[in-house]
């Protein structure tokens, strides 16, 4: 069963394309299991409508930004904005601001 579907925004895809292909790879795969489970380690909100895949990959914590689309009532979408790898224990500010201006326009 999956909980919902993944659409990866250009920005997602651009992100994903500058990785290495295990690391770009990892990623796809944690998606694909996060749709299938629904897992809160592998997708969780973040603040308000802004939701995160988080993947630990070789010592790296991978971060894509998200939001849920449910206009449609037969497809429950997730919509990636964009993604980057994490420094700190805190998703920056300016990177949620960024996800937030993303689905504002995407909604309109």
């Amino acid at each position: 069963m999956r909980y919902f579907n993944t659409l990866f925004l250009e920005d997602t895809v651009v992100f994903l394309s500058g990785l290495d292909q295990k690391s770009a790879a990892k990623i796809i795969y944690n998606i694909d299991l996060a749709e299938q489970t629904n897992d809160p380690r592998l997708f969780k909100k973040l603040s308000g409508e802004i939701w995160e895949f988080r993947i630990r990959y070789l010592g790296k914590q991978y971060r894509l930004l998200a939001f849920w689309d449910k206009r449609d009532k037969e497809t429950t979408l997730v919509i990636a904005t964009h993604g980057f790898i994490k420094k700190d224990n805190k998703v920056p500010k300016k990177e949620i601001k960024k996800a937030e201006k993303i689905r504002e326009n995407y909604l309109k």
